[in-house]
């Protein structure tokens, strides 16, 4: 991964932060109080580490020295984050509820490995009904863990029939990164689908000069983006804590 895609990466999550507020070097740990963060839901801690940094949004003052505390040691594995805020020596803090830890993937356009399978890819509009026909077809949590019901971009799909049976777009964030969203049939898995798709979204992502990004937390998932040329640089996590 370049610097210069590191560099848009880093610009990114700060501008979702909400406030003003530079992304931490290699090692750095910067927590701020944002009530508004775009970096996680409404009243919510978000944490996202790039790099061996990490950069932290609360949602009120009195969190942020417990953060501050608990990041260090674990800024490469925000798995452990939870339990460690919830220890004695960040007491009394109650963690609530988590969403992730989820990987951070990004690519560069000259490691963009396209996919060239043989496989029919067909370009719908977003919110085309027959992509609902794929939602519904899979359980509730999997279709909001893909995120394909908030494309923005057209939606490319692989048909079974006239079933649409994988799918793949992306939303454009702070017209700087392709949040890529993709899901596949059940049924399906397994069968290479899901990078057909996602690489024509991608190569739409690079044409309009947009940084790709992979968030996933599921293996299959990271080694779609791998396959893709995509490589890891850190993760997000985001936290419901009271005190």
């Amino acid at each position: 991964m370049s610097r210069n895609s590191l560099e848009r990466a880093r610009l990114l999550w700060a501008g979702l932060a909400r406030v003003p507020v530079t992304f931490p070097g290699p090692g750095g740990v910067t927590v701020v109080v944002s009530p508004q963060s775009w970096m996680c839901p409404p009243g919510w801690t978000g944490v996202v580490t790039l790099d061996g940094a990490a950069l932290v949004t609360v949602p009120e003052a009195d969190l942020a020295e417990p953060l501050r505390h608990a990041l260090p040691a674990d800024r490469m594995n925000l798995s452990r984050l939870p339990a460690r805020l919830s220890a004695p020596l960040s007491a009394p803090l109650s963690v609530r509820d988590v969403l992730g830890p989820a990987t951070l993937a990004y690519l560069d356009a000259g490691d963009f490995a396209a996919a060239h399978t043989g496989t029919r890819v067909e370009r719908l509009p977003a919110g085309h009904p027959d992509i609902g026909g794929l939602v519904a077809s899979v359980g509730r949590q999997d279709a909001e863990e893909s995120g394909v019901e908030e494309i923005a971009s057209g939606v490319w799909v692989v048909r079974d029939g006239r079933d649409v049976v994988a799918a793949a777009g992306y939303r454009p964030w702070l017209d700087t990164a392709a949040q890529l969203s993709v899901l596949t049939a059940a049924r399906c898995r397994g069968r290479g689908l899901a990078r057909a798709v996602a690489s024509a979204a991608v190569a739409d992502a690079l044409a309009d000069g947009l940084l790709p990004q992979w968030r996933a937390r599921a293996e299959p998932s990271r080694r779609v983006a791998r396959a893709l040329g995509f490589q890891e640089a850190g993760a997000q996590i985001n936290l419901l804590v009271k005190r």
